[in-house]
């Protein structure tokens, strides 16, 4: 079940949410370190983490789904939110650089319909990273966040969906390891529990960011040619075999010319 636009905005006003969105943020922004000239989209609800695009980037524009609603981003300036249907995306084929999913595709269900959509929007060598919570890890299993509605991924079946959408899986960055609480003796302790989840339980992320770029397959043409067969004159002293089984030929009493048993001959007038 998709999560309301309500309880999303309320997570990231909360201390946790804070926390969160500084860590995937950050995660985010190692994987684009720039992004000049280039259009940024994010689907879902990427709204917190486009803000740190929103005066690089040449366009940056949310689009959410219709089934969670719409809140308005930036709260400042011209508004660059839409909503749109789930898997139909209001851009040109081949138009944008940068798609960032974030609570987006483990709310889908036409995962395939979705990917493609991506596809489509992104220009050739395109980049897209999806933000979603790890079926492994334990936000996936509180429903007190937002990481805990949807379907939760391991990092095999998302490589496995890029791949069978034209996406190659260009790196993943597991994060969150902070337990899911509203305790704040653990938030000033995120950076710490990032650390150490890194490197002795990297399987147990809350949340998986996973970066794909576009592969576009150029057509080969290929050219077959044709044998050339050249006539040889029958010899007159050689004579068809009759196969077994061969349909017999009966001699056309009106032209002299033998022809298979039963076919009709067509003579003109």
């Amino acid at each position: 079940m998709i999560d309301d636009i309500q309880n999303l905005r309320e997570f990231y006003k909360s201390p946790l949410g804070q926390t969160a969105r500084r860590i995937i943020a950050h995660r985010i922004r190692a994987r684009w370190p720039n992004v000049a000239r280039m259009d940024v989209i994010g689907l879902g609800y990427a709204s917190p983490y486009l803000r740190m695009f929103q005066n690089e980037a040449r366009v940056t524009a949310a689009l959410m789904p219709e089934q969670q609603g719409v809140s308005r981003w930036p709260k400042d300036g011209r508004c660059r939110t839409a909503l749109i249907p789930e898997a139909r995306l209001p851009l040109r084929d081949m138009s944008v650089e940068c798609v960032l999913a974030v609570h987006g595709l483990e709310h889908v269900e036409a995962r395939q319909a979705y990917m493609r959509e991506i596809w489509r929007v992104l220009m050739p060598q395109g980049r897209v990273i999806l933000v979603v919570p790890n079926r492994r890890g334990p936000w996936a299993r509180f429903e007190t966040t937002p990481f805990g509605h949807g379907r939760p991924y391991s990092q095999g079946q998302l490589e496995k969906l890029l791949k069978g959408t034209m996406l190659q899986p260009a790196g993943c960055s597991p994060c969150l390891f902070l337990p899911p609480f509203q305790f704040r003796a653990i938030r000033p302790a995120a950076l710490a529990w990032e650390r150490i989840g890194l490197r002795l339980w990297p399987a147990l992320s809350g949340v998986l960011i996973v970066e794909a770029i576009k592969q576009v397959y150029a057509g080969v043409r290929v050219t077959v040619k044709k044998p050339m067969f050249a006539p040889m004159p029958a010899l007159p002293s050689l004579q068809p075999a009759r196969r077994s089984g061969a349909t017999p030929m009966v001699e056309n009493a009106s032209t002299g010319v033998e022809q298979p048993d039963g076919v009709v001959s067509l003579e003109k007038n």
